[in-house]
């Protein structure tokens, strides 16, 4: 008897010196032929900062056929602003794979205009801390240190905020299943 409350008593102190563990992921899966990832919710951004890290593993590596195609944007995680669509007005963080390397991008929409500017490159397997600010004129982007101000839509001073979700394409589809690792805070 002694034996067993003994074994117990460890067991029980063991468990209770588990490391808590902090690096849960959620993977956004986008199947070959789609654009869309399998996790698909609505849910409005609740505050004015959108933060997550991400991390893309080898799957975010892909050729087209057309050549063309090859640097056509792919999106990440943002939000629509404005209380209108996302090609009309919102926020994300983009990447494509491009000479061999994962860039990322500010990608907006402003009154229905699209602007992009670079901010930097990953690796397959490293986690990166993502950053959307929004403030009452812009959105600003921080990414690797850099950081990047973009204008928000000119009458644009409160509305609803709609997460908007990982996202292959352009105009192509995934050419094969394509997973994407996103813990946010």
């Amino acid at each position: 008897m002694k034996k067993i409350l003994v074994a117990l008593f460890v067991a029980t102190l063991l468990m209770a010196c588990e490391p808590v563990i902090d690096n849960i992921f959620d993977v956004y899966t986008i199947k070959a032929g789609e654009h869309y990832t399998s996790i698909r919710h609505t849910e409005f951004l609740q505050t004015t900062i959108l933060q997550f890290d991400a991390r893309f593993g080898e799957s975010a590596i892909y050729t087209f056929a057309d050549p063309g195609f090859q640097d056509s944007k792919n999106k990440l995680m943002g939000f629509s602003d404005c209380n209108s669509l996302h090609h009309e007005n919102s926020a994300r963080f983009a990447w494509q794979w491009y000479n061999n390397k994962i860039e990322i991008y500010a990608y907006c929409y402003h009154n229905g205009d699209r602007v992009e500017e670079f901010l930097g490159v990953v690796e397959p397997g490293e986690t990166a801390r993502y950053q959307i600010e929004l403030t009452a004129k812009a959105y600003v982007f921080r990414f690797k240190g850099k950081e990047v101000t973009i204008d928000r839509g000119a009458n644009c001073s409160t509305g609803t905020y709609l997460m908007l979700w990982p996202y292959f394409g352009g105009q192509l589809p995934a050419p094969h299943d394509i997973s994407i690792y996103i813990r946010r805070f």
